[in-house]
């Protein structure tokens, strides 16, 4: 297990590196400016998005599309530092088409999209002229359980016709987002319950599909948008389905892994982002006769921070590694493991920094409000922190359950043996 960096993604690290700090942390400005008018700064994003594009910083996130050279391309674990790098700036990634939900759609499209699905849509996504959204999410079930979904997917002749309501649905605001992957109850109360449901792809433009609303998030309406949908006797025709009837819980599940090691690598990013800024405040900070630096509690946090970042990248690491080694399936475990971990750590990390700001941290004069909150929603996104602590305790008690007996020594009671 090496978690050497190859010499193709330190390559990718200093170029994606110098053009963060040519490009994009020089238009932040320009960013919120756009972002406090409540607008979409297209015409900031796709400027950069076509510098990024001709330096070959695009689509790094897909094995089967970014090689840099011929028999050379990227692993999981090569992705992983750049998604850090990425992370440092919440909305950088859509700059080199590696956002979500994109990034999932678009793995998703390669496994199990057709020809012409592939030319409709998968083409357009990985030139990044269109965005678009994955609708699972329910408000009236409980979408940590994706069997209970209420969404209808029922044949009707040549068309699928879609009845549901979706929310909390990321992308979905966003003025280029075309599509929309509706996973839904296709099958009767006959299939297996992972075997009942499908994924359709329904153009955003069909009749009877309605975004109701951008749903706010710790009262932060985000410009691309969390959204609330409602699909109403919406017809889409038969070869709009992904994959086969009754595939769309596998192709969940399939989606999910190499996207939980981008997210929680993004999220050690902004941690050390918080880091950093923690520290340059507490040395230029002064109380009570003192630098802030100098009080153990808050040395204390710098040092703890430091420990739980360094832990957390060695497990995702790891995750990254098992995926590309074992696959998905042997990873499941890990993958649910970053997960819980990276959610936690961001909102850890990120209140000891805003501690350290004092009333500022609050304002947006600093990205820490907006990325702590960003952690705390991480602890419901896809999945709750309760589902991954059962899926690894889970692994754990099956994995007991295989040596029962074998601490048997350690648990006897030794006597004197009498004479």
């Amino acid at each position: 297990m090496d978690f050497a960096d190859s010499p193709l993604s330190l390559a990718l690290q200093s170029r994606l590196q110098q053009f963060m700090a040519d490009l994009v942390l020089p238009s932040m400005a320009e960013w919120h400016r756009w972002s406090d008018a409540g607008a979409y700064p297209l015409d900031l994003i796709d400027p950069l998005k076509a510098q990024a594009q001709a330096l070959g910083l695009w689509n790094l996130f897909l094995p089967s599309l970014r090689d840099d050279q011929p028999g050379t391309r990227l692993s999981n674990l090569d992705y992983a530092p750049l998604a850090e790098i990425m992370g440092r700036v919440p909305w950088a990634a859509e700059v080199f088409n590696c956002n979500a939900p994109d990034s999932g759609t678009m793995e998703l499209l390669q496994i199990a999209a057709n020809s012409a699905q592939r030319e409709r849509w998968l083409n357009p996504l990985l030139r990044g002229e269109i965005r678009s959204c994955f609708a699972m999410s329910e408000p009236d079930t409980a979408s940590s359980d994706p069997t209970q979904l209420q969404t209808s997917i029922t044949r009707d002749g040549g068309d699928w016709v879609i009845n549901g309501r979706k929310w909390f649905i990321t992308g979905a605001a966003h003025p280029l987002c075309r599509l929309a992957v509706v996973m839904g109850v296709s099958e009767g109360d006959d299939a297996t319950e992972h075997g009942r449901h499908s994924m359709v792809l329904v153009p955003m433009d069909t009749p009877g599909l309605t975004v109701e609303r951008n749903i706010p998030v710790m009262d932060h309406a985000s410009l691309d948008g969390h959204c609330e949908l409602v699909l109403r006797n919406v017809r889409v025709p038969a070869d709009h389905l992904l994959g086969e009837p009754g595939a769309g819980f596998a192709l969940a599940q399939a989606r999910l892994g190499p996207g939980r090691v981008h997210h929680a690598m993004r999220s050690i990013g902004q941690c050390e982002l918080a880091l950093e800024l923690m520290c340059e405040r507490a040395l230029e900070r002064r109380a009570f006769g003192g630098r802030v630096a100098d009080f153990a509690n808050v040395g204390d946090w710098v040092a703890e921070s430091r420990v739980e970042i360094d832990q957390a990248r060695l497990l995702v690491l790891r995750a990254a590694w098992k995926l590309d080694t074992l696959g998905s399936a042997s990873a499941r475990t890990d993958v649910a493991a970053i997960k819980l971990v990276s959610s936690r750590l961001q909102t850890r990390v990120l209140d000891r920094a805003m501690q350290v700001f004092g009333a500022m941290s609050l304002s947006p004069d600093t990205p820490l409000a907006r990325l702590w909150a960003w952690g705390r929603a991480l602890r419901f996104l896809d999945g709750p922190d309760e589902v991954h602590l059962r899926t690894v305790a889970r692994a754990e008690f099956k994995r007991s359950k295989s040596r029962r007996g074998a601490n048997a020594a350690h648990l006897r009671r030794w006597m004197p043996v009498a004479d």
